[in-house]
């Protein structure tokens, strides 16, 4: 047998012999508990329970775990939302600066759901029908959007922005 393996053997051996090494608790005259793997007089040996042991798993299987998944993004409640009028650079004359927005998607509006009309980027009207009226709009060129809301008022659905101008009379006409 060639010595490497010999020592190999012996060292498991020992080691072995270590686990299984007997724990022994001495309770002194004050009350003092002491444990020891030496035997003493008073001693007693105690039945050691093995240790709970835990097994980690390797950095590649994490790594691996890590790695996001190809998740499909939900698809939107709405396939459409659009205003259709006023149209896309479309320029009129509004004597009060009244615009009536009207506004359409596909599906229909489900329940608990709003039409909402942003006016350069602020919330201005929601409601139902589809026919937004926002009065006294300045003259000159505005930013629209057109949002679908929940009854919480977030945001379920949006459509593409439109640029319109409103040519209005001057007060010093």
């Amino acid at each position: 047998m060639k010595p490497a393996i010999v020592i190999a053997a012996a060292t498991l051996l020992l080691i072995n012999g270590v686990a299984q090494a007997e724990v022994y608790r001495q309770v002194d005259a004050q009350g003092n508990v002491t444990f020891s793997d030496q035997p003493s007089s008073g001693a007693e040996a105690i039945q050691v329970r093995p240790a709970t042991t835990i097994t980690l798993p390797k950095m590649q299987d994490l790594e691996q775990l890590e790695q996001p998944q190809q998740e499909q993004p939900p698809s939107p409640l709405y396939e459409l939302v659009r205003i259709v009028y006023p149209r896309n650079n479309e320029a009129f004359h509004s004597g009060n600066g009244d615009v009536e927005f009207s506004v359409i998607s596909s599906p229909q509006l489900r329940d608990g759901h709003k039409y909402e009309v942003t006016l350069d980027g602020q919330p201005v009207g929601q409601n139902t029908s589809g026919a937004i009226l926002v009065q006294q709009i300045a003259r000159g060129t505005h930013q629209a959007g057109v949002n679908i809301v929940n009854r919480s008022g977030v945001q379920v659905g949006s459509g593409t922005g439109i640029t319109f101008t409103i040519h209005r009379p001057s007060r010093l006409n």
